[in-house]
């Protein structure tokens, strides 16, 4: 099937210079993206005015200098992955750079992301020191998948020269930073790895190499063993560690994580997607009773729901539908989402998951 929105896309990369089949990453199905009954309906009148009010609360806090984040917060303020990830849920929106009621807060995104771009040997790294005291890297994953997401939609001509010149170093200190289990972790060089941070930067890779940027096949292999090896085949639930154990918490956020990040790398069927999403959908569908760790609630839900996106059918029928309900009970007056990290996180998150049905975002794509 040959929708509309893949014909734009490609559309776009041959205004790039880029062929359709330069995208495709090792084991790619090429199946079809989900069809309109996927949308039809699950954005309702209180969802939307949900929407609306928590990106009118985004534009409200955004910071003068394009960055979000809180002070005195996990993420403080002028965090790369939260000022992506307010960028992200403008775009989620439709919104792109200079163009809709959003577009100004999603162009100083892409402003301060340049501007927060750090050369070193291996590459490009897009992190804030000042608002980065734990895990830079996770700053990196998400900034450089703003970058590739927005790839393309820049019309300024200075702006796109910088855009590209500053992905494509992102993208390679991402390559250069995997270790040797096939994974990242915290710090941009190779001595350790987890599921958290490799799936930040595996799906920047997807998001870059969508965007015509040429990737290495065996980085993704590599990748993609990896997260295999964190995988419990007894349960179908992920590991924070391929060497580690399950642990006390409950593994709802690095099982969405460990789905997303085979999909990501272009794996969409296999026995591990299917004992990953069974495990989701029997231990941490929204509305049950199973715990969640307070920390990882939007992380999760924000890779849950791209999960059961891209399974499609009655995984996605039954799950967005519950989240949704569940995020529009726990929304605030002001319009915003609590997270005891940072409030602009929760709702940026809040906003992106609610408007997945809207399949604005490349990445959402198969």
């Amino acid at each position: 099937m040959f929708t509309r929105r893949r014909f734009l896309g490609r559309s776009i990369l041959a205004t790039l210079g880029v062929t359709s089949t330069a995208l495709a990453l090792p084991n790619d199905t090429q199946d079809t993206l989900p069809d309109g009954s996927a949308s039809k309906g699950m954005i309702t009148p209180e969802t939307e005015q949900a929407i609306a009010a928590g990106l009118a609360y985004l534009r409200q806090v955004q910071h003068p200098d394009g960055g979000f984040g809180t002070p005195n917060s996990s993420y403080q303020n002028g965090n790369t992955a939260i000022t992506a990830l307010g960028g992200l849920a403008m775009m989620a929106g439709g919104h792109q750079p200079g163009r809709g009621a959003y577009g100004e807060v999603v162009t100083r995104v892409l402003q301060f992301i340049l501007a927060h771009a750090q050369k070193m040997p291996q590459g490009v790294f897009l992190s804030n020191p000042n608002a980065s005291p734990h895990g830079p890297m996770y700053g990196h994953g998400f900034a450089a998948l703003f970058l590739a997401e927005v790839y393309g939609m820049v019309t300024d001509k200075d702006l796109r020269r910088e855009l590209r010149t500053t992905l494509r170093g992102a993208v390679d200190l991402i390559v250069n930073s995997q270790n040797v289990e096939g994974g990242w972790r915290y710090q941009p060089w190779p001595n350790d790895a987890d599921i958290s941070v490799t799936i930040c930067q595996i799906m920047a890779l997807r998001a870059a190499k969508n965007a015509g940027f040429a990737i290495d096949k065996a980085k993704v292999d590599k990748c993609v063993e990896y997260v295999k090896r964190c995988q419990d085949r007894l349960q179908g639930s992920f590991r924070y560690q391929a060497q580690g154990q399950l642990g006390f918490q409950h593994p709802f956020a690095r099982t969405a994580a460990g789905v997303v990040a085979l999909y990501s790398a272009g794996v969409y069927k296999g026995p591990e997607i299917e004992a990953g999403l069974k495990y989701l959908m029997e231990q941490c569908k929204p509305g049950g009773h199973v715990f969640h760790h307070p920390m990882h609630y939007f992380y999760g839900h924000y890779y849950a729901a791209q999960a059961m996106w891209l399974a499609g059918g009655k995984y996605w029928q039954e799950w967005f539908p519950a989240v949704r309900d569940e995020l529009l009970a726990r929304r605030r007056p002001d319009g915003s989402w609590h997270d005891q990290s940072c409030t602009h996180y929760g709702t940026a998150m809040a906003c992106i998951i609610l408007q997945i049905p809207n399949n604005y975002l490349p990445i959402l794509q198969k």
